[in-house]
Parts: structure tokens; sequence; C-alpha cells
């Protein structure tokens, strides 16, 4: 345990053995991530990929923590990284609806124009990132910004949480309108999957687990730092790995399961005399 001023690092040595088994987790997952990206072109999931490496560095941190908690760089390493990458993972997400709005034929049936859609969220979720990452920065000053850091980090936590709960509310409306008022492309799709994994229904479920696998864990953050350096969640390393580290391995996992180019690339609608007809066509993803 190391002590700045009143702040506390650590009031625990780190596990070595969870920061190795999820440096190794997420090491994999970002891994086959990178594979996906560059076979299949998605340059719209770069974040995401960015917010893995950041996750796999910030258990790196911890795993260095373990062998000196009074070091200030493995610490900031860990907080900073660990913080900041959910929002790299959000700005990925935010871009799947729009396209899959698009692709549906189904933007009478969205919140907001598509024009618009994904303008909006990624604004706000950069918004968040900057707020977050501001305040990181702040408190790698040491002990006197500690406390604005905090506060600032906060801020960005409740930007975050207010934009994905209103993404989420966006994809459930979408979601069942469209199934009121089905398009002639969503049947099409709908019918012509392989497997739930390749429909746009498995993405849409897809975004639902991640952006609640966000939220969870961007509520859990906030009372972190609600409670503030002496809070019962920072006392106890099993609730960072429970509320953080479980949720985002799950979301990078989901979508290497549920990969968006399988939907919104691989198959696109072609309208015909008969209707809608989809075709094998592997371009890029933007």
């Amino acid at each position: 345990m190391s002590e700045h001023g009143d702040f506390v690092f650590y009031h625990y040595t780190p596990n070595l053995f969870a920061a190795v088994l999820f440096t190794l987790l997420f090491g994999a997952s970002t891994g086959y991530h990178a594979f996906q990206l560059v076979r299949t072109r998605t340059w719209s999931f770069i974040p995401l990929l960015i917010g893995g490496i950041f996750q796999i560095m910030g258990y790196i941190g911890r795993i260095l923590s373990h062998y000196d908690t009074e070091s200030l760089g493995p610490y900031i390493m860990q907080t900073l990284l660990l913080l900041v990458a959910p929002a790299l993972f959000a700005a990925s997400i935010y871009m799947i609806l729009g396209r899959l709005i698009a692709l549906l034929d189904g933007e009478k049936h969205s919140l907001i124009r598509l024009r618009w859609l994904t303008k909006i969220f990624v604004a706000g979720d950069i918004f968040s990132f900057t707020l977050q990452a501001g305040g990181g920065g702040m408190m790698a000053q040491g002990a006197d910004g500690m406390k604005n850091g905090e506060r600032l980090v906060l801020v960005g936590l409740f930007v975050q949480i207010i934009f994905f709960g209103f993404f989420f509310l966006a994809s459930v409306v979408f979601h069942r309108r469209i199934n009121r008022n089905p398009t002639g492309v969503s049947l099409s799709l709908a019918n012509s999957a392989f497997s739930f994994k390749t429909s746009w229904i498995g993405l849409l479920y897809a975004l639902y687990a991640s952006s609640v696998a966000i939220l969870i864990r961007s509520i859990f953050r906030t009372i972190e730092y609600i409670q503030g350096n002496s809070g019962y969640l920072l006392k106890n390393e099993i609730w960072l790995y429970l509320f953080d580290a479980v949720l985002m391995l799950a979301v990078m996992v989901i979508f290497n399961w549920v990969y968006p180019a399988a939907v919104l690339q691989e198959r696109r609608p072609v309208r015909s005399r008969e209707g809608y007809e989809c075709e094998d066509n592997s371009t890029e993803m933007a």
C-alpha cells in the first residue's frame, strides 16, 4: 500500500494471477479482432481494436503494480487505460446501428435521422472520452490533481451513461418498429441468413448485450468514483474484475462471434422485379 498525501494507490497488492489471466484473454480476443478487421477491412472497428490494446496494457500495468505498489507509472497506466478503453468500444458500437438501419432501408423507423444518428452518438462518446482522459491526466500529476481529476472523470462517466442509455433506447425502438412494419430488405435478409450470428437480428442482440455490459460497467465506475479513494469498491479488487474486466471482455468476445461485417458487408440486398434478393458481395466496410 502506497500513500501520496491522503491518496492511496492501492489498498491491497494487485493479484498477479488475475492480471496475467486477463492480459492473455484480452490479448487473444484483440488478436482475433485484428485478424477479422484486416480480413474484412472493417475500418470502423479500429477504435474497438485500440480499446482492446488499452485493456492489455492496462492489465500489464496491474502486473507491474503487483511487484511495486508505490510506483506511480504503472498505477496511472492501469487506471487511465482501463478507464477510457470502453469509450473506444462505444465508438465502434455506435457506428453499427446507423449502418444497420441504412442496410435495412429502415430510416423511417429510427428515432433520429440517419444523417445525424452516428454523428450525435460519436460526438457524445468523444466528449466522454476527452473528459475521462483529461481527468486521468490530472490524476497523473500526483496528489494535488487527484480530487479534481476524479471529479472530471465522474462527469465523463455520467456523459457516457446518458449517451449509452439513449443509444440502447434508440436500438430498442428501431427493433420494435421494424418488427411491426418490416421492410422488404429486412425480410429478405432474415430469410437468407445462414445462422443467428450472421443475421441482422443477431447483430441487434449483440448491440443490446454489449450496451448493457458497458452501461453496467459505467455505473459501477461511477459509484466507485463517488465513493472515492477510501470507498468499499476500491478497497476490494474483486469488484474491478467482476464489473469491469469480465464485462469488457464479454463485449470483445461478443463481436468476435457476431462480427458486423458478416451482416453489413457480405450479403447486400439488391432490388429485382420480384422484390429484394441477397447477393454475396464482399467489399470494404468503412
